[in-house]
């Protein structure tokens, strides 16, 4: 007797091949059989007129923290996504000195916007090395599969202390030490490694995530380490991705292809449209072909669409470092509602600036024609006439003092979405390019991360509906190679090659979709992380099932209570 059968479905396998009508049976946590089955089983699903896929892999997420105290990994969870891997961009929590604990906290909620007091009151550090990390994260039951890599942050300022947060050049030694602890978790079970190298990540503090210049000598050993171990990612938030810096992703390309090249390790890095330079990512594109030739694995990390910050007067927005706005910060929400609706307020706020001069403040302040207004119909394509700018033009107004009162509508929960990345032309063209480029792979989401201003977990969901459905202002994307984008090819480049495909001897992690109801809700502010800090959530409509290791997790938006998620360990080819 199979445990599941999911009968009738239309199966989208994952391969990017043709879809079909079948089956699909399971018996303990494993496929066995597709096509026509028969014979009984404990559970039988009608999927009559309704999609089955693999379940999503999201290779990039933030859940570092949350992973030890939420056992559903949320908004990830809501979005099909049945494996998410976390540590990237340089930033964890192991290993972890006790006296560098708040320090990891600083750098986590500066980097990654996770509030401090949440992770100070939620993660319980019983771990001090990587090793431990993972054997912790095992310890606690989860409704999905979750992989760690481990991150240049805490491996450098584990090793060097005060001089490796404080990025200072690393001896022979250090690099010696951190190539070793690098390699001994990964031999624990660690998926890769990842840096960070982009002046956008700072700690609380605002000092650059540790990393952000480490040289070729230290990135190269690391490169070996991971070689050495005989299986992980080299991940990175490469320096200039913003547009902050013209020169840099020509010098990153650089070293990335020799730590390729020289090691055989596979590198990722995040790769996008910047607004001050809109047409340079097809040189580095062009560098990712080149490097392939050469039998060099280099792979820009594309995203799903425009990378956003949602600005409200619910959480961060433009004017948040504005003298009298960031007085208002702490105010109850109804308080804060009443003082901004203030006409002496407002004109106070609106006739001041950002006493800050970093990366955040030269990227949004006054990039009105980057601004759109969302209102209730979240469309991620909208056309220029949307722009903040644009509506100050049709009504002779100040930029500012449109934005500032859009954010006041629907009692100032309207949202601004500042492009930041892949709308600079005004259009989905270019993520079109790189989405469908052969060497991309999908990530950045983000999920767990940005908590107030970004809300990018429903990622998948977007490119099912969006990409495969509903875009009308250019090509879409085949339904069976965005099932694909959202599975084989995240689990193959992170060596978890026992999911991702509707086969026999797969991994039984299922999405059962309604493809025609799925959709993603605009995001909404709750209060549930520890200490009733704020974040976005992201739900989704559609998901008739979602299943993990052939347990149903979650059915028509509900979790069912179901616990069958499980630590990925990478290991050795």
């Amino acid at each position: 007797m199979h445990d599941l059968i999911i009968k009738g479905g239309t199966i989208v396998d994952g391969t990017g091949a043709a879809k079909r009508a079948g089956d699909v049976a399971v018996k303990d946590g494993i496929i066995v059989e597709t096509g026509t089955v028969s014979g009984n089983a404990k559970q039988t699903i009608d999927a009559d007129g309704l999609l089955v896929t693999p379940g999503w892999v999201d290779i990039h997420t933030h859940y570092d923290g949350q992973v030890t105290w939420d056992p559903l990994l949320t908004p990830s969870f809501w979005q099909g996504v049945t494996t998410a891997v976390m540590g990237n961009c340089g930033v964890g929590f192991a290993p972890a000195a006790p006296d560098r604990r708040e320090w990891l906290i600083g750098l986590m909620e500066g980097v990654e916007d996770i509030p401090g007091a949440a992770l100070a009151a939620g993660v319980q550090w019983d771990w001090e090395t990587f090793p431990e990390y993972l054997d912790a994260i095992e310890r606690h039951p989860h409704a999905i599969d979750v992989g760690c890599q481990i991150a240049h942050g805490p491996v450098r300022a584990y090793v060097m202390g005060e001089r490796g947060a404080k990025n200072e050049p690393a001896t022979p030694d250090d690099i010696k030490e951190m190539a070793r602890v690098v390699k001994e978790g990964l031999d624990a079970g660690a998926l890769g490694f990842t840096t960070s190298r982009t002046l956008l990540h700072l700690a609380v503090d605002g000092e650059p995530v540790p990393g952000t210049w480490a040289r070729e000598d230290e990135l190269m050993a690391i490169g070996h380490a991971i070689a050495a171990a005989g299986h992980g990612i080299f991940e990175l938030a490469p320096a200039g991705i913003s547009g902050d810096d013209l020169i840099a992703p020509a010098k990153e390309m650089a070293w990335m292809r020799k730590v390729a090249a020289e090691t055989g390790v596979p590198v990722t890095f995040l790769f996008g449209q910047n607004n001050k330079e809109p047409d340079a990512w097809r040189e580095m594109l062009k560098e990712c072909e080149a490097a392939a030739a050469e039998g060099a694995r280099v792979y820009p990390q594309v995203f799903g669409r425009p990378t956003t910050l949602l600005f409200s007067f619910q959480g961060p927005n433009q004017f948040i470092r504005f003298p009298t706005y960031a007085a208002l910060n702490d105010l109850p929400a109804t308080e804060k509602l009443a003082r901004l609706r203030n006409l002496d307020v407002r004109a106070k706020i609106l006739g001041e600036s950002d006493p800050v001069d970093d990366a955040f403040a030269d990227m949004v302040q006054d990039a009105w024609a980057e601004t759109y207004v969302m209102g209730d119909d979240f469309d991620f394509e909208p056309p220029r006439s949307q722009t903040v700018k644009a509506i100050a033009e049709r009504e002779g107004r100040d930029p500012r003092a449109v934005a500032y009162d859009e954010m006041l509508r629907s009692d100032g929960t309207n949202y601004l979405m500042f492009c930041g990345l892949n709308y600079a032309h005004g259009s989905l063209d270019a993520l079109y390019d790189q989405l469908t480029h052969p060497l991309s792979i999908l990530g950045g989401g983000d999920g767990g991360a940005h908590v107030s201003y970004i809300c990018d977990a429903n990622v998948p969901t977007f490119l099912m509906t969006h990409w495969a459905r509903d875009r009308t202002r250019g090509p879409r994307i085949p339904l069976e190679a965005t099932v694909k984008k959202l599975t084989s090819e995240t689990a193959s480049l992170y060596g978890l090659t026992d999911r991702g495909v509707i086969a026999p001897g797969m991994k039984a992690d299922f999405n059962v979709i309604d493809f025609d109801r799925l959709n993603a809700p605009k995001p909404f502010m709750v209060n549930d992380l520890p200490t009733g800090a704020p974040r976005l959530m992201a739900t989704a409509e559609g998901y008739v099932k979602t299943i993990v290791s052939g347990e149903v997790v979650q059915e028509n938006g509900e979790e069912t209570g179901a616990r069958p998620g499980k630590l990925i360990r990478g290991k050795a080819a």
